[in-house]
């Protein structure tokens, strides 16, 4: 017998937890070190080094966090304590004790322990949400629904993590800890809550028929799930597409455009693009199925990005009308892979492990755009320098290469489809 089908309450209450996940993640990858530069004195290579290491253990632990969630009987109170763990860790990343301990050395530590809680709390919620068809057999459209919920308090939180702790570290430095010390304060609130309106309000747990095999067999489940791994690389290139220009956007409005005064409306709206997206590619993902809207996603991306790279100082309403556009097709990019993945896991097969999977693409889709520094500067660009090599690289690395990996992720997409990929189409 069917399950009712889930209430919109109840999918609301499941994508809450993507608002305070997202509030923590930006900031521990774009400002802990500038954090650590401007208050601590810590030096910019040191720094480097450090993010990169607990970046690099991040990456490769996400498949072991999602086999061990999967053999998991209480994972209710694990993510209590992951919640738990990670308000902790974000709250004393901004604290060091430098009486202590070397900033350096508090940085790495709480970095290891605010990743793994990151970790363990967004693989566990990303299974719970891909098991929502199964447990309704309502069709897709409760997994739509939950994924749109996901990604939409998520954008918000991206909204609030870019703008917040950006504005704090341009304050006083005399204030920035004690007001980074609100913000945490704030953020373990919103987790606290929104962890509790998962476990209470959202559809329960789904717990899968079988026991977990050796992580030996769940390594040969993943790889012989044809659907699944062809989705691998797309994935990838698309992440690194995203990724890039993520990376490079502060150095392009302020250097190229000469309007780092709007880089604010500029992330803005790009973010709130997005989320006004959601709703329509979740409607069409109804209709065409997933797999179309994340090729249409992919196309208007390079159709609005393609002509960044002609753009110079002034051009600031050409910039904002690619941001507004840019920001809808990355609608598709957030929701459309996780459907996708979702069904392409059997039923009986337990989700975090390939789940864990495509979160470490994810996160080593970041750590590689960072490689895109060393390269412009091999390229001759240097920070608010201009020189010939400099204003013909950054455009190129900027714009031009995210659009020829995007390409290459729509054309091994299509490839992928050479054999079927499922279609989602709402049956109830």
């Amino acid at each position: 017998m069917n399950l009712a089908a889930p209430r919109w309450w109840q999918l609301a209450a499941y994508g809450l937890p993507g608002l305070p996940l997202a509030m923590a993640a930006l900031p521990v990858y774009v400002q802990v070190a500038a954090y650590y530069h401007q208050l601590h004195g810590t030096e910019l290579a040191l720094l480097g080094w450090v993010m990169f290491a607990a970046r690099l253990l991040d990456t490769l632990q996400d498949p072991c966090i999602g086999y061990l969630i999967d053999r998991l009987r209480h994972v209710k109170r694990w993510l209590l304590a992951g919640a738990l763990l990670l308000g902790a860790a974000f709250a004393a990343l901004w604290q060091a004790p430098t009486a202590l301990l070397a900033p350096a050395l508090w940085l790495a530590i709480m970095l290891c322990l605010a990743y793994s809680a990151h970790s363990l709390l967004n693989i566990t919620y990303l299974a719970w949400g891909s098991r929502l068809p199964a447990q309704a057999g309502h069709g897709t459209a409760p997994l739509l629904s939950a994924t749109a919920w996901r990604e939409g308090w998520g954008l918000l939180g991206l909204i609030i993590g870019s703008t917040v702790p950006a504005t704090i570290l341009s304050q006083s430095p005399a204030q920035v800890a004690y007001r980074m010390g609100w913000y945490s304060l704030a953020f373990a609130v919103l987790l606290g809550l929104a962890v509790l309106a998962l476990l209470t309000l959202a559809p329960p747990w789904p717990a899968t028929a079988q026991a977990t095999p050796h992580w030996r067999g769940v390594a040969r489940q993943i790889w012989a799930n044809q659907n699944f791994r062809r989705l691998l690389l797309p994935y990838l290139l698309n992440s690194c597409a995203v990724a890039l220009p993520a990376t490079l956007a502060l150095f392009f409005i302020s250097d190229q455009l000469q309007a780092a005064g709007l880089a604010g409306l500029f992330l803005g709206s790009y973010f709130v693009a997005a989320a006004a997206g959601l709703p329509l590619w979740t409607r069409l993902a109804r209709r065409y199925g997933a797999l179309a809207c994340w090729r249409g996603g992919m196309l208007l991306a390079i159709a609005s990005f393609a002509g960044t790279a002609l753009l110079g100082p002034g051009d600031v309403w050409q910039y904002e009308l690619i941001c507004i556009a840019a920001g809808t097709a990355l609608g598709a990019d957030l929701a459309m892979p996780s459907v996708l993945a979702a069904r392409a896991i059997p039923a009986e097969q337990a989700a975090a492990a390939y789940f864990g999977v495509l979160t470490l693409l994810g996160k080593l889709a970041l750590a590689l755009s960072g490689l895109s520094l060393p390269l412009l500067a091999m390229l001759g660009y240097q920070p608010g320098q201009s020189s010939p090599a400099g204003q013909l690289a950054l455009p190129l690395v900027y714009a031009v290469l995210p659009c020829a990996l995007k390409l290459l992720a729509l054309l091994t997409l299509h490839r992928a489809d050479s054999e079927p990929v499922p279609q989602l189409r709402s049956t109830a």
